[in-house]
């Protein structure tokens, strides 16, 4: 192995004085290689570094794209909710006005009802002035007419209640400001305070609505 190394140096010690007089003769050459790799170095920094800025900060142009991105989607979003807000009150005028359909449907009747109410008090107070002692097979026209008056008081009751239009005839009820009205207050022995001891006038509700009130008289605290 010694031998091979003696070789190989003895044949690269003719050759060294040759390339150090090629460097002493060629600075120049030396210079610019080392100024062309450099200005090459400096330009694809230079490159590098313009990419980097292109990259991190967008040009004019996607600024502006930008902008009127956010621009159209705020406007989409306000149309939005407006469209949504119209048909929210589209539906409640729809609701509404189906509700006033329907009611006008129910209560479309309730002058003429209170009207007929006046002929079925007439018809009751006809029926309870009759002397129930007086109406036997010996008085064949009187009972003949009292029998006539309260079929036709229960036929129009059949009439009321098929249209919606029930009787209020609250004894004994607790007393509700919504259906009736109290004429008077009383002591009532052996009746709860706050109840209906007397009606004077029946009432009528007209599908589930006070048509006319009960005229009443109220047990109050003795």
């Amino acid at each position: 192995m010694a031998a091979v190394a003696q070789c190989v140096r003895g044949a690269l010690r003719p050759r060294l004085p040759l390339l150090s007089v090629a460097l002493r003769t060629s600075p120049r050459l030396l210079c610019a290689a080392t100024q062309h790799k450099n200005t090459g170095q400096n330009l694809e920094e230079d490159q590098s570094q313009s990419q980097n800025e292109q990259k991190v900060e967008p040009s004019s142009a996607e600024k502006l794209l930008a902008e009127e991105k956010a621009k159209l989607e705020e406007q989409l979003k306000e149309v939005t909710e407006k469209y949504k807000r119209a048909l929210a009150d589209a539906e409640n005028v729809r609701q509404r006005s189906q509700k006033l359909v329907e009611e006008a449907k129910l209560y479309g009747i309730q002058s003429f009802c209170k009207d007929l109410l006046e002929v079925a008090d007439i018809l009751e107070k006809a029926t309870e002035s009759v002397p129930k002692e007086e109406i036997k097979d010996e008085n064949p026209h009187l009972k003949s007419l009292y029998e006539g008056l309260v079929m036709t008081e229960v036929q129009i009751q059949k009439v009321f209640k098929k249209h919606g239009l029930l009787r209020l005839n609250p004894v004994g009820a607790k007393f509700d400001p919504y259906e009736h009205e109290a004429l008077f207050h009383t002591p009532v022995e052996g009746q709860e305070p706050g109840t209906i001891a007397l009606v004077s006038k029946i009432g009528y509700k007209l599908h589930g609505r006070t048509l006319r009130p009960a005229l009443v008289g109220v047990v109050k605290d003795a």
